[in-house]
């Protein structure tokens, strides 16, 4: 076989030298004194000098001392103590004021006796990183400090049911420290009911892969019934699992507000009984209800006996409190599934579902009874009893509608009226 050439203790040095000048890090030896006995390309560079001016200079001719105080620590460690080092290092360059960031590895240099006689390190500069790290730092920081502030719960789950991020109104709702949710899933910190009431819409963004939203409700730590709008979006953290993230936002006071209008919308507000349109559009459903189920369904119609009479002499104030008085009597009359109603001055109505003509008649004289036998306040001065008459009617598929229903039924007050007022008719 053919001998491999002799290579020079001079060639090998100068190979060696050519490694270290472009391994991309930052190479030197120093002695006991702390005067530099090697240096690399990389250090020559960020020094300004030749390997020859360099050697036997310290640190204090490159650097600020006074700022870079780890470098010597770190040296006396390793030289003093036989340490090895592995630390970042802020240093401050003389010549210009730079400030680097290295990760240094510094380790003592020992003879075949094992004496200490030097050290040697290698250091990586890293403050580009380290630059990176602060500045993505301040921005996750200002982050957390929107997300912790803004008036929403925002959180990040994915399709295992995981949280992936909570912000701090959310970790408050749950009644959880935020640490105590991230890498939990939904049914360990919630209620099991409420968990899978919020995984409902949560299983749609995962299984669509599109934005959902829509109101979801809940009782809070207190039993208060919250409601709150939420809109939850599909999210790929990765490519290992689905994710999404979901803003919820508090629409309890909107939602109690929407019920309060609606509820004004549909009632007289001096009664508190339901209104004429109210009335009419629950007929419409009972009518329905009862064609599709083939049910009785009957209808009252009730007047108050003399109430022009009751205003003129003793003042509108009296005949609101007798309105009052009457619809008072009428709620506790009726049952839970009849709808009672105001549908004009003095004018109310009963839808009674479930009800024939029969036991229509009983109620509605039960109902007359107690008001004609309802004591009044003295300071009403009244002089004889309340009373009303009443026109009741029992629907029939085949022959009536709504307004035909409602007709008979309104024609069979007016033949009260003119019966001498105080009685039930029917037909």
């Amino acid at each position: 076989m053919p001998k491999s050439p002799n290579i020079s203790v001079q060639d090998q040095i100068l190979s060696l030298t050519t490694i270290l000048d472009e391994v991309g890090a930052y190479i030197y030896t120093k002695d006991l004194d702390g005067c530099y006995t090697y240096a690399n390309s990389y250090v020559l560079k960020l020094f300004g000098t030749r390997l020859e001016d360099t050697i036997g200079k310290k640190d204090n001719d490159f650097f600020d001392l006074k700022r870079s105080n780890q470098l010597r620590a770190h040296d006396i460690r390793v030289i003093e103590h036989g340490e090895t080092i592995e630390k970042e290092e802020i240093n401050f360059i003389k010549a210009t004021g730079e400030k680097r960031i290295y990760w240094t590895v510094k380790k003592p240099i020992r003879n075949t006796q094992g004496q200490i006689i030097g050290m040697c390190g290698i250091s990586t500069d890293i403050t580009e990183r380290k630059q990176i790290e602060q500045q993505l730092a301040k921005q996750n920081q200002l982050l957390e400090t929107i997300l912790n502030n803004v008036d929403a719960f925002i959180y990040m789950k994915d399709s295992n049911r995981h949280f992936h991020y909570v912000n701090q109104k959310t970790a408050d709702l749950f009644n959880h420290p935020v640490d105590a949710i991230i890498g939990k899933r939904d049914i360990e910190v919630l209620p099991e009911e409420f968990a899978n009431h919020l995984w409902t819409m949560d299983e749609k963004v995962f299984s669509s892969g599109v934005i959902h939203s829509g109101e979801e409700s809940f009782e809070d730590t207190d039993g208060n019934l919250r409601h709150y709008w939420t809109v939850k979006v599909p999210y790929n953290l990765d490519e290992s699992i689905s994710t999404l993230v979901g803003f919820s936002t508090d629409i309890t006071e909107l939602h109690e507000l929407k019920e309060q209008l609606r509820h004004q919308s549909n009632t007289c507000s001096l009664t508190n009984l339901y209104n004429r349109r109210y009335f009419f559009n629950e007929l419409e459903r009972e009518i329905s209800r009862a064609n599709r189920q083939n049910g009785t369904l009957s209808l009252l119609v009730i007047d108050v006996d003399h109430f022009k009479t009751i205003n003129d002499e003793l003042g509108h104030p009296t005949g609101d409190k007798v309105l009052q008085i009457i619809s008072d009597i009428l709620a506790t009359s009726v049952r839970e599934i009849d709808t009672l109603a105001r549908v004009g001055g003095e004018e109310f109505s009963v839808i009674l579902p479930n009800t024939n003509l029969k036991e229509g008649l009983i109620l509605a004289e039960r109902i007359r009874n107690q008001i004609h036998t309802h004591p009044l306040p003295d300071e009403m001065n009244f002089k004889t009893p309340l009373s009303i008459s009443i026109g009741i009617a029992e629907y029939n598929q085949s022959q009536h509608t709504l307004e035909t229903l409602y007709a008979m039924a309104d024609n069979m007050l007016y033949k009260a009226k003119q019966s001498g007022r105080n009685q039930v008719c029917h037909p």
